[in-house]
């Protein structure tokens, strides 16, 4: 029988504390995307970072909402190589991104959050899934 331990609990709370926390800055970015432009910025210079940034966060939700959609229907529930993952890329991506909202960082280290905490346990996510429905390999 498998056994449920601190992984299970641990890793929806940080997937689910990443997904806040990008959705609070994707509704609240202003002060970020100003603080991402030179000091003499021109509207469309707002325009493009605010578009760059509003995009990035939406594919960011759109990972977490996969790898939740993966954790929640029990593909990846108990493979504990993909919950350490999840948990220390997800708790990574939480306090870096709160740091980013209170301290205004450059966008640019958003993209460095976005590809180390975002795409790589989605990825690993994806082929988890793909194992166990397509190629039917046991949970």
């Amino acid at each position: 029988m498998l056994q449920v331990s601190g992984l299970v609990p641990t890793r929806f709370l940080c997937l689910v504390s990443h997904l806040v926390l990008s959705l609070t800055l994707l509704m609240s970015r202003k002060e970020n995307v100003e603080a991402c432009l030179p000091i003499d910025h021109t509207a469309e210079m707002v325009q493009a970072k605010d578009t760059e940034l509003a995009a990035g966060l939406g594919v960011a939700i759109g990972l977490i909402a996969i790898e939740m959609i993966g954790f929640l229907f029990g593909l990846s529930m108990f493979s504990p190589t993909q919950a350490l993952l999840s948990i220390a890329s997800h708790a990574t991506a939480t306090v870096a991104m709160a740091y980013m909202m209170l301290d205004l960082w450059d966008c640019s280290f958003y993209w460095i959050i976005f590809t180390l905490c975002s795409c790589l346990p989605a990825t690993i996510e994806l082929s988890i899934m793909i194992g166990v429905i397509g190629l039917k390999k046991p949970l």
